[in-house]
């Protein structure tokens, strides 16, 4: 008996010590990592809540796969996917192209109307129609030359049947007024559930223009919502204003390179340059003021303060989250494909930050962010998920990431 008691209360020991290792290696594994960015901030703001900037970092456990599919493609700026699978990617010189998902050329596009390829201009984003099968109509954005400047302009053409052009190209939309400058166009662009388009546009850059992205009667520094031929969308919030531009559904913006819809719940995101430090990605809500050039977490380039200073005021919407200094991202993309831990995360394609940035929400809170591809030394352009739920990256040296779990 004694032997036995000895026996179970060894047992009962053993178990335990193991139970506490086990808890102790799963509170371990579960603990937060430290903030991804280490860099000093450019300024001394303090976040409007926790989280808003550095967030926990966290570190994907998944084995990745991850290949370079071309290289030397042009200057590739927007990325989508046509419905058999295949890569149209945009070139800023004025054409599309279609690849293969193993980076073979298919296609060279043309025939497009003329775009102003100085600095940010080109051609920019393209999303399809959701009518693709039946109508093969694209629709684009790009700087056109227009008047005494130029502008963010929307088109819309078929895409010939042996792929190789644009037939009927169409001006839909004209983010007036035009400018000579050569920065800020914004501009993405793609569908909602309900067949409308959203558009993003820049504000121009210029001191001269900024204030633009506060006037109801500008394109400019907006996010917009329109109908297939360039209409406002119904129900738009300034649809009866008379002095309003109707097409608008957001603005304060300073540049909205990043749009993107929530796979579950169908809201809009969008992803926004801040000059130096304040980058910032936010859920857009249809009339909202997002405050630019009044309130930012960033300073000028010289390092002196935007306007007043000031980061925060009543009426102007805060960021869901910024990034001091900046990672300076242009395309994002919702994920809900192979990689099960990644599903519903927010992937952003980042330049002066040369890496993806895959941030983790929950409901309209940043909890995580991890930096994906830091050591490829490249500026990522933009990045989509494919119709085979892998990640396809872009860049601005011009090559085809692919980035999928490893087999």
């Amino acid at each position: 008996m004694y032997i036995t008691r000895n026996i179970l209360l060894l047992v009962f020991i053993t178990l335990l010590s193991s139970c506490k290792e086990n808890n102790s290696k799963a509170q371990v594994n579960s603990e937060s990592l430290d903030p991804v960015e280490t860099r000093s901030p450019n300024t001394d703001f303090e976040p409007a809540f926790k989280e808003q900037t550095r967030a926990p970092g966290m570190q994907t456990e998944t084995d990745l796969q991850i290949d370079i599919l071309a290289e030397s493609i042009g200057r590739p700026w927007g990325i989508t996917h046509l419905p058999d699978g295949r890569l149209l990617i945009t070139d800023k010189s004025g054409f599309m192209q279609i690849f293969n998902t193993d980076g073979t050329l298919v296609n060279k596009i043309t025939g497009f109307p003329e775009v102003d390829t100085d600095a940010q201009g080109g051609l920019l984003d393209v999303t399809l129609d959701p009518e693709f099968n039946t109508n093969r109509l694209l629709y684009w954005t790009f700087s056109e030359p227009y008047q005494e400047g130029n502008l963010t302009s929307v088109a819309k053409g078929r895409l010939a049947d042996d792929e190789k052009a644009i037939e009927n190209p169409e001006v839909i939309f004209r983010a007036e007024p035009a400018y000579p400058g050569i920065l800020h166009y914004g501009s993405r662009i793609l569908f909602d559930k309900d067949g409308y388009l959203f558009v993003s546009t820049g504000e121009r850059s210029d001191k001269e223009t900024r204030m633009q992205a506060q006037n109801l009667n500008s394109g400019m520094g907006k996010i917009l919502r329109m109908t297939s031929d360039g209409s406002p969308a119904p129900n738009n919030p300034f649809i009866s204003n008379p002095k309003a531009v109707p097409q608008i559904y957001s603005y304060g913006h300073r540049n909205v390179q990043g749009l993107s819809l929530h796979p579950e719940t169908g809201e809009l995101w969008a992803g926004e340059f801040g000059p130096r430090g304040g980058d910032e990605i936010n859920l857009i809500k249809p009339g909202n003021n997002y405050g630019w050039p009044i309130i930012t977490y960033g300073l000028e380039y010289s390092g002196e303060a935007v306007g007043e200073g000031i980061a925060q005021k009543e009426g102007l919407e805060q960021p869901n989250y910024y990034w001091d200094p900046s990672i300076s991202f242009s395309g994002i993309t919702f994920y809900n494909g192979e990689i099960s831990e990644w599903k519903n995360d927010l992937f952003l394609a980042c330049l002066a930050g040369n890496h993806i940035a895959r941030i983790k929400l929950e409901g309209d809170k940043v909890v995580g962010e991890e930096r994906l591809l830091d050591n490829e030394g490249e500026r990522f352009r933009d990045v989509h998920q494919g119709k085979d739920g892998k990640l396809y990256a872009i860049t601005d040296s011009g090559k085809i990431y692919k980035i999928g779990k490893k087999k």
